[in-house]
């Protein structure tokens, strides 16, 4: 097969590792949750050496992120493992946990089973960085986002862009306070929170 890639990766890369440079500083276990392609996991360990990034997604998808894993041969990005949000998750204790472009492809009760688990595999402390589009106040942030949405629901009903408070009050029923609220380019955010119990 050929090596996925996803452009979109290649132009918010940068802006994220900026922002998760100060916020994962003192990090050292990574669990991101949806690595489609690869191509953020290998750019970020490659990076930041000190953090043990740790690959997921669904199974289909794990082919394409060991081509760009085994391709770079970095010794922080062991073999990706197999999430399905609705399923058995990896064992293992994270002190931080990321995920970009994830939210609005899942349904909401996906969206509510990834934060069901979160207090399940991540340390006292560990913080949450989640990456892309928000709502706020039930509103679009853009008339780019406003279509982006449309195309989602004409791809699928359960999908949308999520509103940052509906997000926020999953995080606090599971411990993690909102500590952080980035803009990042094309109408994005990095999200970070921190779990405080």
């Amino acid at each position: 097969m050929d090596k996925p890639s996803a452009p979109s990766c290649e132009r918010n890369r940068d802006p994220i590792l900026g922002a998760l440079r100060e916020h994962f500083a003192d990090r050292h276990k990574v669990l991101e949750i949806g690595s489609g392609t690869g191509q953020h996991a290998v750019h970020f360990a490659a990076a930041m050496p000190q953090w043990q990034w740790q690959c997921t997604d669904r199974t289909e998808n794990l082919p394409g992120i060991r081509q760009w894993l085994d391709e770079a041969a970095l010794p922080n990005t062991p073999p990706p493992l197999a999430l399905d949000v609705n399923d058995a998750w990896p064992a293992g204790t994270y002190d931080a946990v990321f995920s970009a472009n994830t939210l609005h492809i899942m349904s909401w009760d996906e969206v509510e089973m990834l934060f069901a688990h979160l207090a399940k595999i991540t340390a006292a402390g560990a913080k949450l960085a989640i990456y892309g589009p928000f709502n706020y106040g039930g509103r679009y942030t853009s008339e780019s986002n406003a279509a982006f949405d449309e195309w989602l629901q004409a791809r699928g009903v359960h999908m949308r862009i999520r509103d940052a408070e509906a997000v926020d009050t999953l995080a606090e029923i599971v411990g993690f306070d909102l500590i952080d609220d980035i803009a990042m380019p094309a109408n994005n955010r990095l999200r970070i929170w921190q779990r405080t119990r």
